[in-house]
């Protein structure tokens, strides 16, 4: 029985729709990944019901790996490649017998596999996918850390090179390509994957050289690497990005491309910097099966989203997209472009860079260097026959200006600024110098977001140390911060002591209504349109933000850190 046959029986037994089924199909066609994985991630079956369903059908019993430990010598039975290959784990051993875990009880190749390696009679046990690789993950990845491949380094491996223009350049890609260097890096690369970082930040300072992961949008120090291997490393990741190891002295940018197992792949865009003591090199990580670009899924509250989409339906005008580096914007633009990208359209995008690649949409990257910025993109895009616009990011009078003109002669524009909220959007506009009765007719919305660390939902707990006093200075009534539960995460081995896991958004969206728009024509400044807005019924960054509090998704303490207080 295969992924086919239990996706009819969930169909036939009631537990999901034909609809759903063929959607989990063909997202797991897209993703490379198997369709038990898909219809839990869709949010149709919850894993334990996916789980216990395909037990009983093949009439095994099912395993819940976190709930004990397996013993060392038993997961030496099955070699780390075997098990990744299958998607496999030796759970027990009793006399000939080994118990063996598998998200897939229909593989008789990996049963036979196991039978032929091992010489042990082989029993199956069902276990969830996620739970399956996150435990293959752990149990192997004790054989190779981080510190494991620094311990390989002693001080004969490398020899420090100056700093100055006579670099010998041959004995700078020797060492780049010397064994020890190339698992170090490779070992950064996909250990910042198996932790979920966004991005990876290699550092050189006078006396010490220290690698750091950006995880949940907060970073830690990883490991501390020899002083001596910085510019072995940097090079090891120069010749990865295909840029310039003899150029020092200026910053650099790049691409890697990493094939990983089952046909998925991972992107990192590398920015390298020269600093006083060597060059920084941060990398983001682009994970592609990772992009949520289901708008209904990104966290917006129903009423946020009914007026969002109406703003980006419309058939002309600009909707702006604001918010620091990092907080999700790219990734709110791209699901618009998704639910705006029919065969009928016809969509073009300015992108410094492009992150990633979106059939059916006509993607160009800025070159600054060769003159292809935003502004001259935009013009280009006007010759198009264009439907639907985005441009990267709004950062000149220029670029402003085109995109007003566009939105004004039957285009739909979409962007980003970097403000700090929706309303001080406007007045950046009219900064750059463009005129208020333009923003007024041009704007349709703009839409503010940050991104919130949810609480990890195996540690959670209730937060009893959290007064009402401190919810209510916060911007809640007295009245909720009295009924509210608050909880913290008291930190697992699956949040890495953290009490955090993964992120949640929060949104401010200012549709300009006719009575804003009278106010952008008045000169109002950003607090009066803000005033405004909320009276008109514009749900407020801090706002959002205390609604996952009270629903015991995030803590008073992420809710200060990244909304401003409603003055």
């Amino acid at each position: 029985m295969d992924d086919q046959k239990i996706g009819e029986l969930l169909v036939k037994e009631n537990l999901l729709s034909a609809e759903q089924l063929s959607k989990a199909k063909d997202e797991a066609g897209r993703r490379g990944e198997r369709l038990g994985a898909q219809i839990s991630k869709l949010g149709y079956l919850q894993e334990a019901e996916l789980n216990d369903f395909v037990a009983k059908q093949y009439g095994v019993p099912a395993i819940d790996l976190d709930e004990f430990e397996i013993d060392p010598a038993v997961i030496k039975l099955i070699p780390e490649d075997v098990a990744t290959k299958h998607g496999v784990l030796p759970v027990n051993r009793a006399g000939s017998t080994l118990i063996m875990a598998t998200a897939d009880p229909s593989n008789i190749f990996a049963i036979d596999d196991i039978k032929f390696l091992t010489g042990y009679n082989v029993e199956v046990v069902v276990a969830a996918e996620d739970a399956l690789k996150a435990a293959i993950e752990r149990y192997y990845d004790q054989s190779s850390s981080l510190e494991d491949v620094i311990g390989d380094f002693d001080d004969t491996d490398f020899e420090v090179i100056a700093d100055d223009d006579d670099v010998d350049l041959s004995e700078l890609a020797k060492e780049s390509e010397d064994a020890p260097v190339v698992k170090l890096v490779n070992l950064i690369l996909t250990d910042a994957i198996k932790k979920e970082a966004s991005d990876i930040h290699i550092e050189p300072y006078e006396k010490e050289f220290r690698v750091r992961y950006r995880i949940d949008g907060v970073l830690y120090a990883v490991m501390k690497p020899p002083l001596k291997l910085k510019n072995a490393i940097t090079s090891r990741i120069k010749i990865m990005s295909e840029l310039d190891i003899a150029e020092r002295r200026l910053p650099q940018d790049g691409r890697i491309k990493l094939k990983m197992g089952r046909g998925r792949e991972m992107d990192y865009r590398v920015s390298v910097l020269p600093t006083l003591f060597g060059e920084k090199v941060v990398l983001r990580l682009l994970d592609k099966s990772n992009l949520q670009l289901d708008m209904t899924k990104l966290g917006f509250e129903e009423d946020q989203l009914a007026v969002f989409k109406d703003c980006i339906h419309r058939p002309y005008g600009m909707v702006l997209v604001t918010g620091p580096t990092g907080s999700g914007k790219t990734t709110t633009l791209y699901s618009a472009l998704t639910e705006l990208n029919q065969i009928s359209e016809n969509l073009s995008t300015a992108e410094d860079p492009v992150e990633f690649n979106l059939p059916g949409i006509n993607q160009v990257q800025m070159h600054e260097d060769i003159g292809l910025n935003f502004a001259a993109a935009l013009r280009a895009f006007l010759r198009q026959d264009p439907d639907i616009i985005m441009v990267g990011e709004i950062r000149d009078f220029e670029t402003a200006e085109i995109g007003v003109k566009a939105a004004l002669t039957g285009h739909m524009v979409l962007s980003t600024l970097h403000t700090n909220d929706a309303p001080s959007s406007v007045n950046r506009l009219l900064n750059m110098g463009i005129e208020p009765f333009l923003v007024a007719s041009s704007v349709n919305c703009i839409m503010a977001q940050r991104l919130a660390r949810r609480i990890c939902e195996e540690c959670k707990e209730i937060d009893a140390e959290v007064e009402a006093e401190a919810t209510v200075r916060a911007g809640l009534s007295e009245e909720d911060a009295n009924k509210a539960t608050l909880y913290k995460g008291r930190g697992c081995s699956r949040c890495a002591d953290t009490g955090y896991k993964g992120r949640i958004a929060c949104y401010e969206v200012m549709e300009l209504t006719e009575e804003l728009k009278e106010f952008v024509l008045n000169g109002a400044s950003a607090a009066e349109l803000k005033r405004e807005a909320i009276r008109g019924g514009m749900m407020t960054l801090r706002r959002s933000a205390l609604n996952r509090l009270v629903e015991g998704t995030t803590t008073l303490s992420e809710v200060l850190r990244m909304s401003a207080a409603d003055n």
